[in-house]
């Protein structure tokens, strides 16, 4: 299995309605992208300010395989997300890593 972890800086006209609408986007893709075996996404409420730098929220999916994983980025529902982040994302993180350690 692989896990897909993606962690969103938001810039700061991001409403909390307008964040709420993108992880319930992200939540969906469970139901909706093959190859998902288990997800978790949220809004960052650390209370360690001086690590945050801003990242809002957060984003783990758990893949059946690489290839599952592969398939992930240029899956349609996928894309018409990444294209919806047009003018409101300052940054994000992305660490793809097996877990067959």
């Amino acid at each position: 299995m692989y896990e897909h972890l993606v962690i969103f800086k938001f810039n700061e006209h991001l409403t909390p309605a307008k964040q709420q609408d993108l992880l319930d986007q992200l939540l969906a893709f469970r139901n909706q992208i093959p190859g998902i075996t288990d997800m978790s996404a949220g809004i960052n409420v650390t209370e360690e300010t001086a690590n945050i730098h801003g990242y809002t929220l957060g984003l783990r999916v758990t893949f059946e395989n690489l290839e599952a994983l592969r398939a992930y980025g240029p899956h349609p529902i996928h894309q018409a997300f990444v294209k919806s982040l047009g003018g409101i994302l300052d940054n994000v993180i992305v660490v793809d890593y097996s877990t067959d350690n």
